[in-house]
């Protein structure tokens, strides 16, 4: 529960700042789906599933354009981040693959949604796919493999 509620700080913080969004042109690339991720990893699905609330709430709170002031859009795709990477990494024991999953989960959720419900066109939502989806999966692949590393190293939980 300490995990759960140190990574819900976190997710609030991050969503307030500009270390949580960032700016890149047409989208911003996000860290806030790393809390979910490592919650996901270190605690199960349910506390993935409750940090990527907080990350979905957040973007709709925040929102800057009509896609995200769409609570399908902005939310679901990040309850969604918790329950993916908790399997991939129960199956793959691996963090990294995990981190890439779950990042996958919400770029493709999120433009994907997009794409269906209107927002985007299929070609905005690949070139935003590209641009912002490799920098988000390279950055959650790289923490959330020193965070679970350094954690399990610790013996903490």
């Amino acid at each position: 529960m300490t995990v759960a509620g140190m990574l819900s700080a976190i997710s609030i913080v991050l969503s307030v700042t500009p270390l949580g969004y960032i700016p890149l042109g047409i989208a911003n690339a996000t860290t806030m789906h790393i809390p979910t991720i490592i919650g996901a990893i270190l605690e199960g699905p349910y506390v993935g599933v409750f940090i990527g609330l907080i990350f979905g709430i957040s973007s709709f709170i925040r929102q800057n354009t009509p896609l995200f002031a769409d609570p399908v859009i902005a939310i679901i795709p990040r309850v969604m981040i918790g329950i993916v990477s908790y399997y991939a990494y129960k199956y793959t024991k691996n963090s990294g693959i995990a981190a890439a999953a779950g990042t996958l989960t919400n770029t493709i959720g999120v433009l994907g949604l997009a794409v269906l419900h209107g927002y985007l066109s299929l070609a905005v939502a690949i070139g935003v796919a590209v641009k912002n989806g490799i920098f988000e999966i390279i950055v959650a692949v790289i923490l959330t493999t020193i965070v679970v590393r350094s954690v399990k190293k610790m013996n903490i939980l």
